[in-house]
């Protein structure tokens, strides 16, 4: 706790938190609103609610080459603001879609608002690396996992309050709200140039096509040149698979096996639940951060949560269901915490938002694909307990590998950074 009120006395980093939050809230409480307006309008068209969230995913497969290459060239602080301006426009955009009532136009809407926001976290991330010191990216790393077990706790459970007392446009209300807020945080935020504009000052006539894609190549060949960064943005495609089946399995499994009649009122609990896990595990993995190598946080975390999440296929009873979603809740964070507190102190700031640009299309190119298969095979060729399988059998290997080849790539990117300072007598 001590080191959590330490980071806050940092202003810029407390306005940029916040800023994350709210505009990480503008993303969720609509968009869950809007899969149970689905489920109720169309309870027999499941792939709707599939489609929506392959509207939060897909675009990145869109923008991919652009976002990393702006958050390093262009303003940071100004990409963010812009993104959180435009987003909240076109979520007013989206209650006249929905008012029309012509599913097209409305994912179309869901897709630009969402390729929108991609710009927002390599230019957000990049920087808080800019004004943070190396010493506090773990406990930042433990900080923002506090924010998504928040989302777990109280995201899901607030989307269906809003659907049920304000309806469907008063929560993508509450969406712009939050992207306002957000991006007014931002404004307001002392950032220094370097934070900034880490490459200089560009314009936009300078990213011309020839420099957006040798900018991209660049970034793709720093990665490849690290042995530790390449193995750590692999697993990034299998958690892409785990965050796509995450997205629709536990309203499905509520649904269609564990309370038909009542999966809308349980689906706050399962939030409650997995949240409160994640919570606890976020204090858990913030203190183990000082202590554990985070490389057995990584490894420990996914094999404790892939085991217990093909586990949770088992039950037909929910509260035993529910008991053992906790204990995979729990050990989630140990990975975020991990790979989050690792990753900015091995990548060097100038290349955080090309190496961001490569990780997150990774991500959701893998969550796209997952949601797409589930759309196509659920329920007619996969049962439900199948996609709780595969989802934790692809967490658990993943563990197992990391657990093999991390510790060794670790030492030795620890002797790469030591061998030029001895040499130069540092």
């Amino acid at each position: 706790m001590k080191k959590f009120a330490e980071i806050f006395r940092n202003r810029s980093f407390t306005k940029l938190f916040l800023a994350n939050f709210t505009s990480q809230m503008g993303s969720t409480i609509g968009l869950t609103a809007f899969m149970f307006f689905l489920l109720d309008r169309f309870t027999s068209q499941p792939a709707y609610a599939t489609i929506t969230e392959l509207m939060y995913s897909v675009p990145m497969l869109a923008v991919f080459f652009l976002i990393g290459v702006f958050a390093d060239r262009m303003d940071r602080q100004k990409i963010a603001i812009y993104c959180d301006w435009i987003s909240a426009g076109l979520s007013v955009a989206l209650i006249a879609a929905i008012y029309v009532g012509w599913m097209p136009l409305v994912f179309a809407v869901l897709f630009l608002r969402s390729a929108v926001q991609k710009f927002f976290f390599p230019a957000e991330h990049g920087m808080v690396q800019g004004i943070l010191k190396k010493e506090d990216y773990t406990t930042a790393a433990g900080l923002n996992q506090l924010v998504m077990s928040l989302f777990m706790l109280f995201g899901n459970g607030l989307g269906v309050l809003a659907y049920w007392s304000i309806g469907i446009y008063g929560a993508i209300l509450v969406d712009t709200l939050s992207f306002i807020i957000s991006a007014l945080l931002i404004q307001k935020t002392d950032v220094s140039k370097e934070a900034r504009l880490p490459n200089g000052s560009h314009t936009l006539k300078d990213l011309n096509i020839k420099m957006v894609f040798k900018d991209f190549k660049f970034g793709f060949m720093y990665v490849m040149s690290s042995k530790l960064l390449f193995t750590l943005i692999i697993g990034f495609f299998i958690f892409g698979i785990v965050n796509g089946g995450f997205s629709v399995m536990p309203i499905f499994i509520l649904k269609y096996k564990l309370a038909p009649e009542t999966y809308e009122q349980y689906s706050i609990v399962i939030g409650f639940v997995f949240g409160i896990g994640v919570l606890i595990g976020s204090f858990i993995a913030s203190l183990l951060s000082q202590k554990v190598k985070l490389y057995h946080l990584i490894s420990v975390g996914l094999i404790i949560s892939g085991s217990f999440t093909a586990l949770a296929s088992l039950p037909n009873n929910i509260y035993l269901f529910l008991g053992i979603l906790f204990i995979s809740a729990l050990a989630l964070p140990l990975i975020n915490v991990g790979i989050g507190g690792w990753l900015p102190s091995i990548i060097d700031p100038k290349m955080m938002g090309r190496v961001q640009g490569l990780i997150s299309p990774l991500n959701m190119l893998s969550h796209s694909l997952t949601l797409a298969f589930i759309a196509y095979s659920f329920p007619s060729l996969l049962t439900i307990e199948m996609l709780y399988w595969i989802v934790g059998g692809c967490l658990a290997i993943v563990g197992v590998f990391y657990m093999i080849v991390l510790p060794k790539l670790a030492e030795e990117s620890e002797s790469a950074v030591k061998e030029p300072a001895v040499e130069q007598g540092i």
